[in-house]
């Protein structure tokens, strides 16, 4: 109520006052939180009543001829409706349609009113007839400028509602002296011709707006729909020439006659702009607000039938996996199996709200935390409870702090606000110790992240020529890096030709060493000769010759922030397949070809990847994409060399490394089974799996989304959330 108090307590002492045109009083009622029968709602209603009544009345004693109200239009409207339950933003009429009250101090001539439309008369609950009409919205705003006298909006579409035009007396009053000035004009000739001017400016602009955006839009309209929205455009424009020749009645026509002539010529106008305007406006709403279902239906489809066929195959996969003399299988899978299905359908669910999508990050971290305490539980109640277990536990920790720095929008820098974490400790300990450690945890993060990765390529990559080329390769790459850094710390003076290359050479001299390696370990795939390495350290071998090639690129993308990220990322993966193979130990799967891989563990490294995304400041709107970083080492724009930018820095920690990591999730059976035979089908099995069920489980969230959108294709924030969310799934 303190909005809609101070907007009473200003709003009369205003209407006093003779120092404004346009007076808006903006009252923002009880909210969507109560129905409409709820008490608070039915109280602010008889509130509105009363001031509806006293502005009225003000209006009516300063209206007098020659008072400041004289020619004053009231309109009280709300900008949508709303369910029972005071809900709103869907397509349905009670959300859609909203009210609009309009009021005059001086009533339109007889003549205009029964020109106007038909109005749908009905008996309130005193017995009093009651007449409503009905616009469209798309009217309104070209109404108003049209009673304002200012220009129409150029995007508008829509046609001056003649009810609502002829409330304001100027365009029927003084306005009875014909363009022939040979005889007087009546009220509804008088008021007809200024409709007329009115709505052939409105064409016009429509017109404009046609031309341009036919000329510039990719899509644009149909050619035969616009040649015939056109023709009636030309047609009205020739009529109105003919409207306006000045001739007057001759010796032989009564001057009754003339008028009733001019009143039809004026009226036969009127219908010619208005078919113009309203054809159009069809058009426009077949091409902007009409979906095709059948398409639509068509790729829901496809994602069911693409979920139902990645269940099945991993269903009957596992089958196979499963050795026929092993004892009561199912009875140690289907609760993992369960556990997970609940954590990727509390997911998946959670996106057919608007209020959960904004919060994906937080909902999906709660969920990863939630696999975690089941685990850690589990654990100590068997008591078999490993460090891995408290480690990934206090990485999601970390993570949460993580996610709400990066969702926060407001947050342009470190010391955006004052309630920000960074600026508190900023306050606790100093600026300056603030600064140095802004510049110096990012290099040490960077020496860790350098370390774990050489040690990985020692450990994963056996061919002699590609090992030594890739570590080879990434030292330089994070060597440049890091003095891509040095060269925007505030701590260390540079000349201008040190700047120079550490902010444009050294991103370009990591996205080449990038990108060379990528080349090379494809290549090496494809041609190299057939060593005796086993199928599982190839696989390795490939993965990390993969991994490493994409994470300098993404890393520089990411800025500061991609070091700790990295950290996150990797001891992540260290958790999982630690905890992965720890289950295949306490599930006794030590027989060759009875690898069968976690859900849980897949489903983990699922989330976990979704929160690497609103990790590092992303979400799912198109203003959530860091735009800058497509411009690291390049102050030129090019929209297929910076689109590529962005994208390996939207999707390069969600989805490009984590989708390149699942063979090192997968490949934990080659410790566990058996070494005497089969070890080829085993790693083929369980890489299938794992692939299976990381595809499954964004398959799913995916066909939510689309079925999300599907449903509120109508709702208020589809353009705003919906779409969005569902262009980056």
């Amino acid at each position: 109520d303190t909005v809609d108090n101070g907007v009473i307590d200003h709003l009369l002492p205003s209407l006093h006052e003779n120092d404004w045109d346009v007076l808006i009083a903006h009252f923002l009622g009880v909210g969507h939180i109560f129905g409409v029968d709820s008490t608070p709602m039915i109280q602010k209603l008889e509130q509105y009543n009363q001031i509806l009544e006293d502005v009225i009345d003000t209006l009516k004693s300063l209206s007098t001829p020659g008072g400041p109200h004289e020619n004053t239009l009231l309109l009280v409207m709300g900008d949508h409706g709303q369910t029972l339950n005071g809900d709103h933003g869907g397509g349905t009429a009670e959300e859609v349609e909203t009210s609009l009250f309009a009021w005059s101090p001086k009533t339109p001539p007889d003549a205009v009113l029964s020109v106007l439309g038909e109005n749908s008369c009905n008996f309130d609950l005193h017995g009093k007839e009651v007449c409503v009409s009905t616009m469209q919205q798309l009217d309104f705003a070209v109404t108003v400028s049209a009673l304002l006298g200012i220009p129409f909006p150029f995007g508008s579409i829509g046609r001056v509602n003649p009810e609502l035009y002829a409330l304001s007396a100027g365009t029927w009053d003084n306005q009875r002296t014909g363009i022939n000035a040979c005889t007087p004009q009546d009220d509804l000739v008088a008021w007809k011709m200024r409709y007329a001017e009115v709505l052939c400016v409105n064409s016009w602009q429509v017109k404009r707006y046609i031309d341009q955006y036919s000329g510039s839009s990719i899509i644009g309209f149909s050619a035969e729909y616009l040649h015939h929205v056109e023709e009636l455009y030309s047609k009205a424009q020739a009529n109105w020439s003919e409207v306006l020749k000045p001739t007057c009645p001759s010796e032989t026509a009564k001057g009754e006659e003339f008028k009733e002539s001019a009143s039809s010529a004026l009226q036969l106008q009127i219908d010619a702009y208005s078919s113009f305007l309203e054809s159009f406006a069809k058009l426009a709403r077949s091409a902007w607000t009409e979906f095709d279902l059948w398409l639509m239906g068509t790729g829901l489809l496809l994602m069911i039938l693409s979920v139902i066929t990645q269940a099945y195959i991993l269903v009957r996969l596992n089958a196979v996996c499963q050795p026929s003399d092993q004892e009561c299988p199912s009875s140690r899978i289907i609760p993992k199996l369960s556990f997970a299905f609940t954590l990727v359908t509390i997911r998946a669910a959670s996106l057919l709200s608007n209020s959960y999508i904004l919060a994906e990050g937080r909902v999906t971290n709660f969920l990863l935390a939630t696999s975690c305490i089941a685990g850690v539980w589990s654990s100590a109640t068997n008591g078999n409870f490993t460090i891995e277990e408290f480690i990934f536990l206090l990485l999601n920790i970390f993570a949460r702090f993580g996610i709400e720095l990066g969702m926060s929008k407001q947050i342009a820098g470190p010391t955006a606000t004052k309630d920000h974490p960074v600026s508190i400790i900023c306050d606790i300990f100093g600026s300056s110790f603030c600064n140095v450690s802004m510049d110096i945890f990012p290099i040490i993060s960077l020496a860790m992240v350098t370390c774990i990765v050489l040690k990985l390529i020692a450990y994963a990559v056996h061919q002699r020529f590609l090992k030594y080329f890739i570590i080879c390769g990434t030292i330089l790459s994070y060597a440049f890096i890091a003095n891509y850094w040095a060269s925007e710390s505030t701590l260390l003076s540079h000349t201008k030709a040190v700047q120079e290359i550490g902010r444009s050479l050294a991103p370009r001299f990591v996205y080449a060493i990038g990108g060379l390696s990528l080349v090379i370990s494809v290549l090496w795939r494809l041609f190299a000769p057939v060593d005796s390495l086993k199928f599982n350290k190839r696989i390795t071998s490939l993965s990390a010759a993969m991994l490493c090639s994409w994470s300098p690129t993404i890393l520089m993308l990411l800025g500061r922030q991609g070091a700790f990220v990295a950290l996150i990322c990797i001891t992540g993966a260290w958790c999982i397949i630690m905890l992965q193979q720890k289950y295949q130990k306490d599930s006794k799967l030590d027989i060759t070809g009875s690898c069968v891989a976690n859900p849980v563990s897949v489903t983990q490294w699922s989330l976990l990847a979704v929160c690497l995304f609103y990790l590092t400041g992303h979400w799912c709107t198109f203003d959530g994409l860091r735009y800058g970083a497509a411009f690291i080492g390049f102050d030129n724009f090019h929209i297929i060399r910076q689109g590529f930018l962005l994208s390996i820095d939207t999707f390069g920690v969600s989805h490009i490394l984590p989708v390149l990591s699942l063979p090192f999730v997968a490949i934990h059976c080659y410790n566990t089974a058996s070494k005497k035979s089969k070890v080829k089908d085993v790693t083929i099995n369980i890489l299938i799996q794992v692939h299976l069920m990381y595809g499954l489980i964004t398959a799913i969230t995916t066909t939510v989304t689309i079925v999300c959108v599907t449903i509120q294709r109508r709702h208020l924030m589809v353009w705003g959330l919906f779409a969005p969310k569902y262009v980056f799934d």
